[in-house]
């Protein structure tokens, strides 16, 4: 008989240990993350958006693998963005993984890897890039990394106005580095 009970105890025992083992091993591990659509509050849900405007002969296309439409705050949340720019002489494009279009002043803003290129060979990197239409400005008060015929400019913030006369400032903490051009 008391070979018995020993034998349910010491089984017991190890079946407690088991489990202890089993809960600190899980409670150590990683934590899985859903990787489905976030939840969201938005008015409307649009997937493969492409929107296009033209005007003063400039003409811009916007592509979006998703929208959320936002009516009260009057803006339109992007994720995987790619906008395209024709203008006069020249072309643009800006991708970048998520962004926000302001319904009433079509002000843009794109956001996390943000990749300017243009077809005069310029390439612009940043993590925060905005338009201002009224004012046909676009800046960042981020890092930002431009690179252009062998020249490598890194500054703390970018000013373009666009027109007529275009003006660009790269401001803040600026480096820039030149590749020598051989005679």
């Amino acid at each position: 008989m008391q070979r018995l009970a020993r034998g349910i105890l010491v089984f017991v025992g190890l079946f407690v240990v088991l489990v202890a083992g089993m809960l600190v091993a899980r409670s150590r591990g990683g934590h899985a993350e859903s990787t489905g659509p976030a939840v969201s509050n938005a008015d409307l849900h649009i997937k493969e958006v492409q929107l296009e405007e033209q005007s003063d002969g400039v003409r811009w296309q916007l592509k979006a693998d998703q929208a959320l439409v936002f009516e009260g705050e009057g803006k339109t949340v992007l994720r995987k963005v790619a906008v395209d720019v024709d203008e006069r002489g020249r072309a643009w494009s800006i991708v970048g993984d998520e962004g926000d279009l302001f319904d009433a002043s079509k002000n843009f803003e794109v956001r996390k890897n943000v990749v300017l290129t243009s077809s005069d060979g310029l390439r612009l990197e940043t993590t925060v890039l905005r338009w201002v239409g009224a004012e046909k400005r676009l800046w960042t008060d981020v890092p930002v990394t431009i690179f252009k015929e062998g020249a490598v400019i890194h500054g703390t913030a970018l000013n373009v106005i666009m027109g007529e006369e275009e003006h660009t400032q790269v401001a803040g903490r600026v480096h820039a580095t030149f590749a020598r051009r051989e005679p």
